[in-house]
């Protein structure tokens, strides 16, 4: 009897988690553990690298260019932009290498 109630509340907890991971996925909160969705957005965070503790280099796509961001507490400044087809033809060849 006592390995039936153990195994019910391992199969509630695996429940119950698996339950927020979805409503959380839904809600638009768990965007890192799952690649978004290309949507008709003109704004997407493509990726991010911390830097340092308070400085962070972001690629996001703006409509059809990829911008490459810095951002510190001092604010934001545009390194480089370039057409998001010329970013995906340098992404393919690196990955061919």
């Amino acid at each position: 009897m006592e390995a039936m109630e153990q195994m019910m509340a391992v199969g509630a907890v695996l429940a119950l988690l698996a339950g927020t991971l979805w409503w959380l996925r839904r809600r638009g909160l768990l965007g890192v553990a799952f690649p978004a969705r290309r949507t008709g957005r003109r704004l997407e965070s493509l990726e991010r690298l911390p830097l340092g503790p308070q400085h962070t280099l972001h690629l996001v796509r703006f409509q059809d260019r990829a911008l490459l961001v810095v951002a510190s507490p001092g604010g934001c400044v545009l390194l480089e932009q370039a057409p998001m087809e010329h970013l995906d033809q340098n992404v393919i060849r690196e990955v061919r290498r």
